[in-house]
């Protein structure tokens, strides 16, 4: 008669291995694609915006079977690219809210007055069309990957639709917009149509000045910056006022 089978270990350092080895891999997996996305868009500054596959996996120094491995098909990897770049504008955004929320500064704790709330709220405004006139700028072929999403075939296009990455940039600043109203005692309702109609004034402003040749047309990217956000404060300084 054979002798039973010992039971699999179960104890709580079982348990931590699996979930040590796991958690290795994901952050392993994590790493890979942001390698890959960076090296995506290494191609499409080198290439320009209509690069293919052949050459953004030659950038990575790898095979197209690794980037279908990792985002599932040309769409994923178009999402991955869009989220950075998105991540990307977000960043210098709230790197403005952070700077202004330090002790000291205008509308940090020691002034939160309904004018220094109005103050940090314009700030926003402008932060947020900097951030977006600068990836224009400094990263043309980067942006039009993004707003026409060249890579994607027709077929591939529901899950990966260039307008998408426009909601998504809406939603964001729909979210900065809420925080700014909330933190000023102010109702926030309006900010998810506000945040559509920001980025949506911004891009197609962005989008004519990219044609017109950016700050060689005249208008360099500081003076676009103010004179939109101007404009955008215009329609809102009555809310924190």
């Amino acid at each position: 008669m054979s002798s039973p089978t010992p039971a699999a270990a179960s104890g709580p350092d079982t348990c931590e291995v699996v979930d040590g080895r796991t958690t290795r891999w994901d952050a392993h997996r994590t790493k890979r694609r942001a390698d890959l996305v960076a090296a995506t868009l290494r191609a499409i500054r080198r290439h320009g915006a209509g690069v293919g596959m052949d050459d953004i996996a030659a950038s990575a120094g790898t095979s197209k079977t690794v980037f279908y491995r990792h985002f599932g098909d040309r769409a994923g990897l178009y999402r991955a690219v869009a989220h950075s770049v998105d991540a990307r504008i977000i960043a210098g955004v709230t790197g403005v809210l952070s700077e202004q929320a330090r002790p000291g500064t205008e509308s940090g704790p020691e002034a939160l007055t309904s004018s220094s709330e109005s103050a940090r709220a314009q700030r926003l405004m402008r932060a947020a069309v900097v951030a977006y006139l600068e990836l224009v700028e400094v990263d043309p072929e980067v942006y039009r990957f993004i707003v026409t999403a060249p890579l994607v075939p027709p077929k591939e296009r529901s899950s990966a639709d260039p307008a998408a990455v426009t909601d998504v940039m809406s939603s964001r600043m729909a979210g900065l917009l809420a925080d700014q109203l909330v933190a000023a005692g102010r109702d926030p309702e309006q900010a998810a149509i506000w945040g559509q109609a920001i980025v949506g004034m911004v891009r197609s402003v962005a989008d004519q000045w990219l044609r017109s040749g950016a700050s060689a047309s005249g208008t360099d990217r500081s003076q676009l910056a103010t004179d939109v956000s101007t404009l955008i404060w215009g329609g809102l300084a009555s809310t924190w006022d």
